[in-house]
């Protein structure tokens, strides 16, 4: 197996780097309303951060195989999830400022330092135990889930409901079975020889190169990605005078007052949108903006405001 670093790595570390900026840069442009697309509730977009979250567990797996099977590198190994783990709380504390109640309590970095920590019990096991423990982790929400695990003390499982909203939440359970997935693979390539094949691409290519460097340093484009891409976007909006700020300031507001009520910021701005758009239907959004205190407009927006509480994705109702 040779020592050097692998590029295959990098570039799908890179890849996924990629990927994460793309997911963010959308919901950016659709919190600021500057597209309608449903990037905070629709199952596509749900199923593209799932798969990105995904890549990023399961390359860690991967990598922890590679680092550790000829023997546990404590040192990097401490030095690196001591890394993570202060990312992990720099990311709860910003979100804390920036979303309220909805900060991140145990995201894509936090399930990735704790499932490291418990990936690294199945370097040197047989890889079958590998194998197993991931399925058990994989399928626990299915059988494990219990009320017993409500509440934030044992959000982190994944086997309760949590009584609050988050902008990112990624738990153990099932996340840990993706990073023992990535374990198992990597174990099951070095036996058929698989990475001494791989390791012959470099992926030299500008694009390459310029992947690779990406995934060699995904951790600082992680935490530094987000506030760029949302700053760009808020001077692009701040100096638009075609950009609706005022619906978009409705839309946040009414999420923000929504989750007060109900502290589900997904199923909270899904419904503040869909209001919106029921107004402008209706046509009786540019009189609401002139004339925020007119009762009988505000009668119909709160109307609208229930019926899209009760289905965002309703038809809307003939006048």
């Amino acid at each position: 197996m040779p020592t050097t670093r692998l590029a295959v790595i990098d570039l799908a570390r890179g890849l996924a780097v990629v990927a994460m900026a793309v997911y963010h840069l959308s919901w950016d442009l659709s919190w600021f309303s500057l597209v309608d697309w449903p990037v905070a509730q629709g199952p596509g977009w749900r199923l593209f951060a799932g798969s990105i979250a995904g890549s990023f567990l399961f390359l860690a797996g991967v990598s922890l195989d590679l680092a550790h099977h000829n023997g546990i590198r404590w040192q990097a190994f401490w030095r690196r999830l001591a890394m993570i783990i202060a990312a992990a709380a720099a990311v709860s504390l910003a979100t804390y400022f920036a979303f309220g109640s909805s900060f991140v309590r145990f995201g894509i970095l936090h399930c990735i330092a704790l499932s490291s920590l418990i990936a690294l019990g199945f370097v040197r096991l047989p890889l079958w135990s590998v194998l197993a423990a991931s399925a058990v982790f994989l399928t626990l929400p299915l059988w494990g889930a219990s009320h017993a695990f409500d509440g934030e003390v044992w959000l982190w499982t994944g086997l309760g409901t949590p009584t609050f909203g988050s902008v990112d939440y990624v738990p153990v359970a099932p996340w840990t079975g993706v990073t023992l997935a990535g374990l198992a693979l990597s174990r099951a390539f070095r036996v058929l020889k698989t990475w001494q094949g791989l390791s012959r691409f470099s992926f030299s290519s500008r694009i390459g190169r310029v992947t690779r460097l990406a995934g060699r340093h995904s951790l600082a484009i992680y935490l530094l990605h987000q506030p760029v891409l949302y700053g760009l976007v808020w001077i692009a909006v701040q100096a638009s005078p075609a950009a609706d700020r005022v619906g978009a300031a409705f839309v946040s507001n009414c999420t923000a007052a929504c989750q007060e009520t109900y502290d589900r910021p997904e199923m909270c701005e899904s419904a503040c949108g869909c209001t919106l758009e029921r107004l402008k239907e209706d046509g009786i959004w540019t009189d609401l903006t002139a004339q925020p205190d007119n009762a009988s407009l505000r009668n119909r927006l709160n109307t609208r405001y229930a019926q899209c509480l009760a289905d965002p994705e309703q038809p809307p109702a003939v006048n």
